[in-house]
């Protein structure tokens, strides 16, 4: 697995109406997540299979206490996309940010886009999802 980072002042090259542009689709390895830094949050941008289906959840597990989430095993639960906290196994909706086990707790999701094979994120980077 690996770390993308970004500035924390994006270079206006970079950035495209509000959207700031993180990496390549082809970066990620299907199935795989990678830790993005955008300002000043770790955010897991989570591939999923071999198309362009990308998501952005905060990188921290809220049970473990840990920024892990991008390392977790992709994969999904009755059709719900998802990915499992490497540290103790609880599942995250990557779209809402629900925990798949503990309906109590949740975790912030992201707005993305893919455009032009290039992965680009909100540059507000305010969660689409508030964390329980």
């Amino acid at each position: 697995m690996s770390e993308l980072h970004t500035s924390e002042a994006p270079r206006s090259e970079t950035m495209t109406q509000g959207w700031i542009d993180v990496c390549g689709v082809e970066d990620i390895i299907p199935n795989t997540g990678v830790c993005a830094l955008v300002g000043k949050r770790q955010i897991a941008l989570v591939r999923v299979g071999e198309g362009e289906e990308v998501y952005a959840i905060s990188n921290f597990d809220p049970f473990s206490k840990a920024f892990v989430l991008s390392r977790g095993i992709v994969g999904d639960k009755g059709g719900v996309p998802k990915i499992a906290s490497p540290i103790y196994k609880q599942s995250f909706d990557l779209r809402s940010g629900q925990c798949l086990d503990d309906p109590g707790v949740s975790i912030p999701v992201y707005p993305i886009r893919v455009r032009a094979g290039r992965v680009e994120i909100q540059a507000a980077a305010e969660p689409l999802a508030a964390a329980s």
